[in-house]
């Protein structure tokens, strides 16, 4: 990878395939429609009912061999978001999970990986399936910066998402060596409330869904929570990083790696954040016309 390059990783891979066919499509065939300092890392998600899953509740329906198919096609890396904190022993051996690892692994085209939460399941992958990579997920909700970096220092992990809310934590950052810097992936967008408590509570909610637990709803009470995830709402987060941002702090300080949340959102604001993240802004209604400025299709 180039020093001078940025690479998203991009939400939903299972959820969003039909955007992301026409998508990478206009990609490769108009490259000048996009920033020349941008590149795409890897696209993650994971299929519906996968009980390995955590972060979002699933709801992708497209066939794996499709998925896989698309991503070899780009030369993309594809990534399964296996983040469930609350894994015992007897779900390691789930057949639909370790089916979905073993296609992954047999790629030859680009490396694939998981991103994960559980060290049993890590432990359990990293044995079973070698020759996927692995990133920690930020579903750990590491606020304390040390701990962020003995994360970092774990040689099991290629990538490390930290919790957003040590994005603006610029003397640390700054010191840390370039083999670090270059393990860690921002979470550009997020939306929650920085003062937010239940963040990890939250997270186990959903891996409880994913296994299929009876569990009490998780409801936020963050200030505007009942707004949802509004895109203008995440750019005034303190701690959300713009183009402006990567362009001019982060990557001068040597960051390459940014990870743009989406999975449980609708793809309209998908195509929002490939729109603002990596289209140039006098292009920005040509990539909306081929993708989704359909005059055949009704949307509303």
């Amino acid at each position: 990878m180039k020093k001078e390059t940025v690479y998203y990783h991009l939400p939903g891979l299972f959820e969003f395939y039909e955007l992301y066919r026409r998508f990478l499509n206009l990609f490769r065939k108009h490259r000048e429609y996009f920033y020349d300092w941008c590149e795409i890392g890897s696209i993650y998600g994971a299929p519906a009912d996968c009980i390995w899953g955590g972060g979002r509740t699933g709801f992708g329906e497209y066939d794996a061999q499709e998925v896989i198919a698309l991503m070899q096609e780009y030369e993309i890396s594809a990534r399964l978001t296996f983040s469930n904190s609350l894994l015992r022993e007897e779900h390691l051996h789930d057949k639909k999970c370790n089916e979905l690892c073993a296609l992954f692994e047999s790629v030859k085209h680009s490396k694939n990986g998981v991103i994960v939460h559980s060290d049993l399941l890590l432990n359990y992958l990293k044995d079973k399936y070698p020759d996927l990579y692995f990133v920690s997920s930020t579903t750990k909700v590491l606020t304390d910066f040390d701990d962020f970096l003995n994360e970092v220092n774990r040689e099991d992990f290629s990538y490390v998402v930290p919790d957003f809310r040590l994005n603006k934590s610029f003397d640390r950052l700054s010191s840390m060596s370039q083999m670090q810097k270059d393990k860690v992936e921002f979470l550009c967008n997020e939306c929650c409330f920085v003062g937010c408590k239940n963040r990890k509570y939250c997270y186990e909610t959903v891996s409880r869904k994913n296994l299929g637990e009876n569990c009490l709803e998780h409801y936020c009470t963050a200030p505007d929570s009942d707004s949802g995830y509004l895109f203008s709402k995440a750019m005034k987060n303190p701690t959300f990083i713009g183009t402006d941002d990567i362009k001019n702090i982060y990557l001068p300080m040597g960051f390459t790696n940014f990870k743009i949340e989406g999975r449980g959102l609708g793809s309209a604001i998908v195509l929002e954040f490939l729109l603002y993240y990596m289209t140039k802004p006098e292009y920005q209604i040509n990539v909306r016309e081929e993708i989704y400025l359909d005059n055949m299709l009704d949307l509303f």
